[in-house]
């Protein structure tokens, strides 16, 4: 019994072979050529509401002590902040950190509002100090409850009535009003707002300061 020979391919089919093979090559070769992408910092890997933005690096914080770890800035950023005066939408925030003064920087945040508009606590709060001075005039210090961060309001009017050292506070409550007292410009009544490391000691409301900028939740996030 004879064997017949294959048919030829028709030159459409011879073609279309052609074509694919070399989709393939380039293929291969653009996955080849691809870099691996680098991990995100660990301050970018907190988690938050899937609506909110991924968290801010350390690039997105302003200068910072060497004593500020990576893990301190992703735990600031599961705080959820909150703008620290009432009725201050956190898109009009300006960012004065790093404004210089006689000595340094500024380190803190001015957030300028009508005197008397209420001052609210940025976190759940432990009030921890008050005082009252020439530079910041009648101020607030308070910590977080697990005692890693520091918050300070300065140049305030007056306390809310009744706030006593030791006072556990619900974030978003009323602890004080904004003023002019201490240093500030009479004219120019506003909260001066400080983010800092608690640190060890007697002390412990002087440690390092963290630009609170970028660690105000969206305001369709706050409670």
């Amino acid at each position: 019994m004879s064997v017949g020979r294959a048919p030829a391919p028709s030159p459409t089919r011879l073609a279309t072979a052609v074509a694919l093979l070399l989709m393939m090559a380039a293929c291969s070769s653009s996955h080849t050529a691809r870099p691996a992408l680098e991990p995100l910092p660990a301050a970018a890997r907190s988690p938050v509401a899937a609506s909110g933005p991924i968290g801010p690096t350390p690039s997105h914080v302003g200068p910072l002590d060497a004593r500020v770890s990576d893990e301190d800035l992703a735990a600031l950023w599961q705080r959820q902040l909150m703008v620290p005066v009432e009725g201050i939408p956190r898109g009009t925030l300006r960012d004065n950190f790093t404004a210089k003064r006689t000595v340094g920087i500024h380190g803190a945040l001015d957030i300028l509002a009508p005197r008397y508009s209420a001052v609210v606590a940025s976190d759940d709060l432990i009030i921890g100090r008050l005082f009252s001075g020439p530079v910041g005039g009648i101020v607030i210090y308070a910590y977080d409850p697990a005692q890693r961060f520091v918050y300070y309001y300065a140049h305030l009017q007056r306390y809310r009535k009744g706030l006593a050292v030791g006072d556990r506070v619900a974030k978003g409550s009323v602890i004080g009003y904004v003023g002019t007292t201490g240093n500030a410009p009479p004219d120019t009544p506003h909260l001066h707002f400080q983010v800092m490391k608690r640190v060890v000691g007697r002390a412990w409301w002087d440690g390092p300061a963290i630009n609170p900028f970028s660690f105000f939740a969206l305001d369709a996030l706050r409670p």
